[in-house]
């Protein structure tokens, strides 16, 4: 039925996950980030400022003030014990992880991490699942944080906390830390413009392709502008927007819809990938354009993640190859296998059901032990 789950462990120095030299694929994470992830009621939700769905900062108060008012307001779920769930965090996390663990791809992390408990938390999560933190540095401060509140439904609302947390800095980029990779993730944020102009321009010059999430609508909705001048680059070789990203893109166009939103990005980007939630995908490659249904149930436990694991199914694919749907199908496999359960990390449960999705659907399945 495919590869058993088992996630990897560094015992030499050729091991493909975490002590590869150049891994194939590296993922920048500027600020690194440990998610708090909780199912809450409405109740507590209306009280959250900004829209529902969205990420967008708040200050370490109102972080604390949303950790201690979820233990009133959580949910019980008999498919996770423990009411709330830390893990590393962050949309390239996630990615980087997914790929690592589940499709036995070798994959990094460029960023800083703080020298607390949540610093020492992210690198441990990311080491058991052979993750290559070598370009990770380690600085005084806090670890970034963010609370992912999930409603009855499976929607999450995050609110990340970035005040004073260690980050990496544009100038401490190096080319040895992408010399001999292949990809570079990353995702919009406008606090993290700098850095990720610096290492668009360096992976450029190390032959690096570069993939882009769009981050958040609230995110593409107030800094469009320099979104728009990051695409219009041509930098971009490949982006992912879900639904309302995409349509929050071409805001006061005369069309605003996902399929006109797959339009503009194709005209800028070699692959351009839009996310429907649970009517699957529409992506485009040059002038091949294809729609794909979502794989298994389309009720989710936690859309926490889901975007990202997509990613992680997409890149995977076009590593090995694949054609365009059948990176879609990828995606949509490892997508849905995140929303199974609370959070971003893929339970080993969870790898297995994506395993078989794969197999019904005639695709090569991945060997995560080697």
């Amino acid at each position: 039925m495919g590869a058993e789950f088992q996630p990897s462990s560094c015992k030499n120095e050729e091991e493909v996950h975490c002590d590869s030299v150049h891994p194939l694929i590296l993922g920048l994470q500027p600020t690194a980030m440990v998610d708090h992830v909780a199912r809450v009621d409405w109740s507590l939700l209306s009280q959250i400022p900004g829209e529902r769905g969205g990420s967008f900062p708040v200050a370490i108060e109102e972080l604390e003030h949303f950790l201690r008012e979820v233990k009133t307001h959580m949910l019980s779920s008999p498919n996770d014990p423990s009411p709330i769930k830390t893990i590393a965090g962050g949309s390239v996390t996630n990615t980087i992880r997914g790929l690592a663990a589940g499709f036995g791809v070798s994959c990094g992390i460029i960023g800083a991490s703080g020298d607390d408990e949540q610093g020492h938390s992210f690198i441990n999560n990311m080491k058991f699942y052979g993750v290559n933190f070598s370009r990770l540095r380690m600085k005084k401060g806090p670890t970034a944080q963010c609370v992912c509140l999930v409603d009855a439904l499976g929607n999450r609302t995050m609110r990340p906390c970035l005040s004073n947390a260690a980050k990496i800095q544009a100038d401490e980029l190096m080319r040895e830390d992408f010399k001999g990779s292949k990809w570079l993730v990353m995702r919009y944020a406008i606090f993290n413009l700098e850095v990720i102009h610096a290492a668009i321009r360096i992976a450029k010059q190390e032959g690096l392709s570069i993939s882009l999430d769009l981050a958040s609508f609230e995110m593409v909705r107030k800094f469009r502008l320099p979104l728009l001048e990051l695409l219009e680059s041509g930098n971009i070789d490949l982006c992912f927007a879900n639904e309302d990203e995409a349509t929050e893109l071409l805001r006061g166009e005369q069309v605003a819809d996902p399929e006109t939103a797959l339009e503009f990005l194709g005209k800028h980007c070699q692959w351009a990938v839009v996310t429907l939630g649970p009517n699957g995908c529409i992506a485009k490659h040059g002038k091949e354009i294809v729609r794909v249904p979502a794989i298994g149930e389309s009720k989710a436990t936690d859309a926490t993640g889901a975007g990202d694991l997509f990613a992680s199914g997409f890149l995977y694919g076009l590593v090995k190859g694949l054609s365009l749907e059948e990176c879609c199908r990828v995606g949509s496999c490892s997508g849905g296998s995140v929303i199974r359960s609370l959070g971003g990390e893929v339970t080993p449960e969870n790898w297995q059901w994506m395993y078989k999705q794969m197999q019904i659907n005639g695709l090569p399945i991945p060997d995560p032990s080697k």
